[in-house]
């Protein structure tokens, strides 16, 4: 939101005055001002929850610290993010974090990048408080193809939960139990497959752990994402041209490279938000497919395919569209396009129907 559009007031923030616009968070303050403030549970994409309580600040006047994703910014308010207090409560609230948690990077980050290690980091939070034991149950029967649940690692941030409920509005998983017990489950603990999940990865794509993760790499044995190298692309399903990022482990293949996984744009940079349907994100395979065509092929004189370049290959599309002309007339001919195709390429292949062989016999699938 932009501030010079209905301005609401000023807060101040490590001294600093601030202009908010009404609505805002003092999580949106902060962060368009360039203050770090750590959060766990939070995505633009969702309503603030206030559940990782990582992003308690300190507000003048105020007899207990308020979370600033959930808290809206108020005229004359005066807000601390760094403090001996602010930082106590950091270091103690992550520590209790990592007693249920895997604190070694290898045991933990088998795919994702793992967030809460990061954060215990970066915020010198002890690492000796001893540790209890996980009384979390996971889905190891779940037997759907893509997504997999690791409840040593899962810190209920509920963003998950949310993100089916709220983006995708299908309500596949939810918070389950009570207490230490509580874990990411489904109705009567059932297999994805046999709940209104519509296996889109989103679940994977917000969790901040990696406790949600994608099951083909790790069955696979891959690199963790933190060792592959992110490649922006289009994905080319249909044509929509929602973006993703190609997670290349450049030294498989002999060198070659390959696609590891696919994952998601942070949310609000590219047109999708991040979003991406089950296509999209887990259908990426035919890429290194070993049926899959890598140069065009022209039938020979006996009706045989063989080996062409394009130029070669364009020359006989042409001069095969051209005949049917001679033969039958323009009308003789028609074009049909592809909804996976680009609108742009889609209206090329109008104009090309219409323009160069002179026919109206132009249809596109998506209008069927």
């Amino acid at each position: 939101m932009n501030p010079a559009n209905g301005h609401a007031g000023k807060v101040t923030l490590q001294g600093r005055e601030l202009p908010f616009a009404a609505g805002e968070t003092i999580l949106d303050v902060a962060k368009r001002a360039g203050v770090d403030i750590p959060t766990l549970c939070h995505d633009p994409r969702l309503e603030p929850a206030g559940a990782c309580r990582t992003c308690l600040v300190e507000v003048d006047g105020w007899r207990r610290m308020p979370p600033a994703c959930a808290t809206k910014a108020a005229d004359g308010m005066v807000i601390t993010s760094e403090s001996p207090k602010v930082e106590r409560h950091r270091q103690t609230l992550l520590s209790l974090y990592l007693t249920d948690h895997p604190t070694d990077r290898e045991a933990s980050e088998k795919g994702a990048p793992d967030q809460l290690l990061d954060m215990a980091e970066q915020f010198a939070a002890p690492t000796d408080w001893g540790r209890m034991p996980l009384q979390r149950s996971g889905r190891p029967t779940d037997t759907n193809p893509y997504i997999h649940f690791d409840e040593d690692t899962c810190i209920l941030c509920a963003r998950c939960t949310r993100y089916c409920d709220e983006v995708e509005g299908v309500q596949a998983i939810t918070l389950a139990n009570r207490g230490i017990q509580t874990t990411i489950s489904t109705v009567d603990a059932l297999g994805l497959l046999d709940t209104t999940c519509e296996l889109c990865g989103g679940c994977i794509d917000v969790c901040p752990t990696g406790a949600m993760g994608e099951k083909k790499p790790l069955v696979r044995k891959d690199k963790p994402e933190r060792e592959l190298t992110k490649v922006r692309s289009t994905c080319n399903f249909c044509g929509v041209g929602c973006q993703l990022d190609l997670n290349v482990d450049p030294d498989a293949r002999e060198g070659h490279g390959r696609v590891v996984k696919v994952t998601s744009p942070a949310p609000g940079s590219t047109t999708n938000d991040g979003n991406l349907c089950v296509k999209g994100r887990f259908a990426y395979d035919f890429v290194h497919h070993e049926d899959r065509l890598t140069t065009p092929l022209v039938r020979d004189a006996n009706g045989d395919l063989q080996e062409a370049t394009w130029d070669e290959a364009l020359a006989a599309a042409a001069s095969g569209l051209q005949g049917v002309v001679d033969r039958h007339g323009n009308d003789g001919l028609g074009f049909v396009s592809s909804s996976r195709c680009t609108m742009e390429e889609n209206f090329l292949v109008q104009k090309l129907s219409r323009q160069v062989f002179r026919t109206n016999n132009v249809h596109q699938c998506a209008a069927t």
